[in-house]
């Protein structure tokens, strides 16, 4: 099967509360996919990695018997995770395992050609370099039938305030992102912001320089596929909103990504848990800010997002199966608790506020 890209237009409906209620109606099937880079986590800066280092062939090995888990995604950075010499890997755990893999991350902030950026560097030697990459990933979606590309600026950004040539750094990382979509035309990107980590400043701290910047990069596209897919309506920058990313900085869960969907931009989405402001701390989904995870997906069903919940956690202390399997399991569980809400009348609690006075934190409170 060509690649085929997914129809996101749908998302904008639910400016409706009708059409709301109708996706509530419906079941809300959960996509699970995986970070490959979940597997073995390595060190930090103030200690050595607590589990060995594993290949890819092992860590696809490992994924495999997270089928029975319920996981049927897996996610990998271009070159490093994946690539044209192990592509056949990632082929055999779809045909044998029945996980295909469905995102590929540009690996724009690991290797130190990165140091003062990828995308966006002042040094063209180092745009290029980091072009390349992302033209090599998109063509990977395509021949391997992903979902989609991810562009993690994670170098990307600046330190200081002062003299910052803000609006240099985003054409240049825009510019660049352009021409390597208009080179492999016809496949989506997901932006992921970040407020900082490992740039001191993430180039896109919040969840609307994302949507900004990704107007901007299609605004600049110019293949003759790329310019009708977008005059059809299509998304071909959309993002990938991590929970941990988007608690870093102060946002709202179900906000943010109801923003996201508002322009049919909700392309992919990351799960785990972080507490307001913190270092990325990738926890288990749930376990910190249970509540608002649990808003996050009530509000997914809403909109009728159809995407992968991608596990994107650091699991140090546990082996990564049992990490995976606690977390397919808690976010099952959030939805055995949304779909007991009368979804109705909390509805019309929204929108009659005032003949409902506290009739919405009784039914918040029975949901305990």
């Amino acid at each position: 099967m060509p690649y085929r890209l997914t129809d996101l237009r749908d998302q904008r409906r639910a400016r409706d509360p009708a059409v709301m209620l109708r996706n509530l109606a419906a079941d809300f099937p959960l996509r699970f996919s995986v970070g490959i880079w979940c597997f073995t986590p390595g060190g930090g800066r103030f200690h050595d990695r607590f589990v060995p280092e594993a290949s890819v062939q092992e860590r696809l090995e490992m994924a495999a018997g997270m089928a029975a888990q319920g996981v049927t995604g897996i996610e990998a950075h271009y070159p490093v995770e994946v690539n044209e010499g192990n592509a056949h890997l990632y082929r055999r755990l779809r045909d044998e395992a029945g996980i295909r893999l469905v995102a590929v991350a540009f690996s724009h902030f690991f290797d130190k050609r990165f140091e003062f950026g990828s995308l966006s560097s002042p040094d063209a030697a180092v745009r290029r370099h980091a072009q390349e990459v992302a033209i090599g990933a998109l063509r990977l979606v395509r021949e391997l039938e992903a979902d989609l590309a991810i562009s993690w600026p994670g170098m990307d950004g600046y330190r200081y305030l002062h003299g910052t040539p803000f609006q240099a750094m985003w054409d240049r990382f825009e510019a660049a992102l352009a021409e390597a979509m208009d080179e492999v035309p016809g496949v989506r990107v997901a932006i992921e912001p970040k407020p900082y980590e490992p740039a001191a400043n993430n180039i896109y701290r919040t969840t609307a320089e994302g949507i900004l910047a990704a107007q901007r990069v299609e605004a600049r596209l110019g293949h003759p596929e790329n310019r009708r897919l977008l005059a059809e309506g299509h998304a071909l920058v959309g993002l990938n909103p991590e929970i941990g990313h988007v608690k870093m900085g102060f946002e709202m869960l179900p906000a943010a990504y109801s923003l996201i969907a508002m322009e049919a931009r909700l392309a992919h989405t990351h799960w785990n848990s972080q507490p307001d402001g913190n270092y990325d701390q990738d926890n288990n989904v749930g376990v910190v800010n249970p509540h608002e995870a649990e808003a996050l997906l009530y509000a997914l069903w809403a909109i009728g997002y159809r995407g992968w919940l991608g596990i994107d956690i650091n699991p140090e202390n546990m082996p990564v199966a049992r990490a995976v399997e606690l977390n397919v399991r808690a976010v099952t569980r959030l939805k055995e608790r949304v779909s007991r809400l009368p979804h109705g009348r909390i509805l019309e609690c929204h929108l009659k506020p005032a003949e409902h006075r506290g009739e919405l934190e009784e039914i918040l409170l029975g949901n305990l």
